[in-house]
């Protein structure tokens, strides 16, 4: 079993694995992770289709795996892994942090509040939040 991690998600992927530095995931545990499904034109989410290269098609898809690591690669954003392969976490291009931090928005993420009930903070827009934390180490 491999566990992604990618945004605020954490999925165990049952049809995923690992080649190496390589990660291969089923149609449905790519979609699961990361919104991403494999369509006939390429990797495609909403209206945005990144097309699978015609002369490297075999490392892309492999009876029907994708390989992941390589189109993560391709749209320039970061992706690693644990020693052992089973940890792997997708990132956010360095672009698309930067168009967030000009809109001046704050990502959304979720939280308990004091009573234990999970708050968003995609709630709380166009109300002021502060925000308080604290750390023992």
């Amino acid at each position: 079993m491999i566990t992604v991690l990618h945004e605020q998600s954490e999925i165990v992927c049952a049809n995923a694995r690992a080649d190496g530095d390589e990660l291969w995931m089923g149609a449905q545990d790519l979609e699961a992770a990361t919104g991403w499904s494999i369509k006939p034109e390429g990797l495609c989410r909403g209206d945005a289709c990144l097309p699978v290269p015609r002369d490297r098609a075999e490392d892309y898809i492999k009876a029907d795996m994708l390989n992941a690591t390589a189109f993560w690669r391709r749209m320039q954003h970061p992706i690693t892994h644990d020693a052992a392969g089973e940890l792997w976490v997708l990132g956010t291009s360095a672009t698309d942090r930067s168009s967030a931090l000009k809109a001046l928005e704050a990502p959304d993420f979720a939280l308990p509040d004091l009573a234990g009930a999970t708050r968003t903070l995609s709630e709380q827009r166009g109300r002021k939040v502060l925000l308080a934390t604290w750390a023992s180490w």
